[in-house]
């Protein structure tokens, strides 16, 4: 297998909207989206979370794009004077926006005769050269240019979008893990961990410390998206585990 079959496929997230930064809305979406692009071994590799302000939508979108496989953004797409979102991307590439004729039509045969307002139409506004993303739950659309994807801020419409995004995703090798629970604190092991990490460089090792009633105990966890590279490794984090307690595992 060559090594660009090799080359994890990554993904970058802007979540964007002033009420995620004041505190009033609580962000649901970063964890969703982490465990959906695992299961699909898409390594998501960093989050941003910027305000309402386009230059600064602009400025992490293009770094990102720039720099992974895929990007998701969340938020900003509704029908009010702040979702500034879909501008934003059309600065970001350069592109003009107006109303697409695909998304008028969706909006029109959702909204009762009268209901399709000024407002709403907003919705329909897409950068030039996109495509639209499906959403079941509320019919505006959200849309995909080059390797960006636009997405509501809303939890269940966000979701849905990307359930129409799936089948057009191309997964990596997934992602193989194994833990071990460590009757030590996590400084009795670091140095040595340190140690099977340099040991196995196709592997992420992470210590996690733990207390409860004033025991403290470390949970180690092995990644790796080679099995046999994950058994040698979880293999050596057991053996200096059984050499620092005296007991086996």
């Amino acid at each position: 297998m060559s090594d660009t079959e090799h080359k994890p496929v990554t993904a970058g997230f802007v979540v964007i909207g002033d009420e995620i930064l004041s505190g009033r809305t609580k962000d649901k979406n970063i964890g969703y989206l982490a465990s959906f692009l695992t299961e699909r071994g898409i390594d998501l590799s960093e989050v941003r979370i910027v305000p309402d302000s386009q230059g600064m939508i602009v400025e992490a979108v293009n770094t990102l794009r720039s720099r992974y496989t895929y990007v998701f953004t969340s938020g900003g797409i509704g029908p009010t004077h702040d979702d500034i979102t879909a501008d934003a991307i059309a600065a970001a590439f350069g592109v003009s926006i107006d109303k697409d004729p695909r998304a008028m039509a969706i909006l029109e045969a959702h909204y009762p005769p009268g209901e399709f307002t000024p407002a709403r139409q907003r919705m329909a506004r897409i950068p030039e050269g996109a495509d639209l993303i499906e959403n079941v739950a509320s019919a505006a659309p959200g849309f995909r240019i080059e390797n960006v994807h636009v997405m509501a801020g809303v939890p269940y419409i966000m979701q849905a979008m990307l359930d129409a995004l799936a089948p057009t995703l191309k997964g990596g090798q997934h992602m193989h893990s194994h833990a071990i629970d460590v009757p030590l604190p996590e400084s009795r092991i670091a140095e040595k961990l340190a140690e099977v990490q340099k040991n196995f460089p196709e592997t992420s090792i992470g210590s996690y410390p733990r207390s409860k009633d004033g025991v403290f105990s470390t949970q180690v966890v092995v990644r790796s998206r080679h099995l046999d590279v994950l058994r040698d490794a979880t293999s050596a984090v057991e053996t200096l585990v059984a050499s620092a307690t005296g007991k086996s595992i």
